[in-house]
């Protein structure tokens, strides 16, 4: 059964609409893997700081329909698309790997591009598979992790189940 990893994002309500959305994927897709929680400073514009994590979880679904389901999580959730790509939000919501395939449709991209660019991603990605390899880079995340240029990286690592935001087990 492939092996999915989901990166979670808010800066909008984040400690309501992060647990909120973890709930809604566990009855979805149910066991849950997930990172600590990373506090950041908002990317491209300015605004509030972000809360982000990553989890995983097997899924017998296919990657169009789980990102279907990431796109009516984020809805339901009161996201609102813009046109600018830099923007506050109430969940963002992103598949960023399907097992080690890679696929590029009109859609979706998997691996997801957001893994090498940002440490908001890469960090709890390697956190929680330091050993899986990215599937284009053939190389593990705890290495890419260790080689990123975290001089821009303004972010820092919320204690696991405290701090700003509790995650049920």
């Amino acid at each position: 059964m492939p092996l999915c990893f989901i990166s979670i994002g808010s800066n909008i309500n984040p400690e309501h609409n992060i647990p909120s959305a973890l709930e809604i994927l566990q009855c979805k897709f149910g066991s849950l893997t997930y990172s600590s929680v990373y506090e950041s400073a908002a990317v491209g514009f300015a605004g509030d700081a972000f809360l982000n994590l990553v989890i995983s979880f097997y899924s017998e679904h296919d990657p169009v329909h789980i990102s279907l389901q990431l796109k009516n999580i984020e809805a339901e959730h009161d996201r609102v698309r813009t046109e600018k790509k830099f923007s506050s939000r109430t969940l963002d919501l992103d598949l960023l790997l399907y097992d080690q395939e890679i696929i590029t449709t009109e859609a979706l991209t998997i691996p997801h591009k957001d893994i090498l660019d940002y440490a908001f991603v890469l960090e709890p990605l390697a956190e929680i598979a330091p050993e899986r390899h990215h599937p284009v880079k053939d190389v593990c995340f705890d290495k890419l992790w260790q080689e990123f240029d975290k001089s821009k990286a303004a972010q820092q690592k919320i204690e696991h189940l405290s701090g700003k935001i509790s995650l049920a087990e």
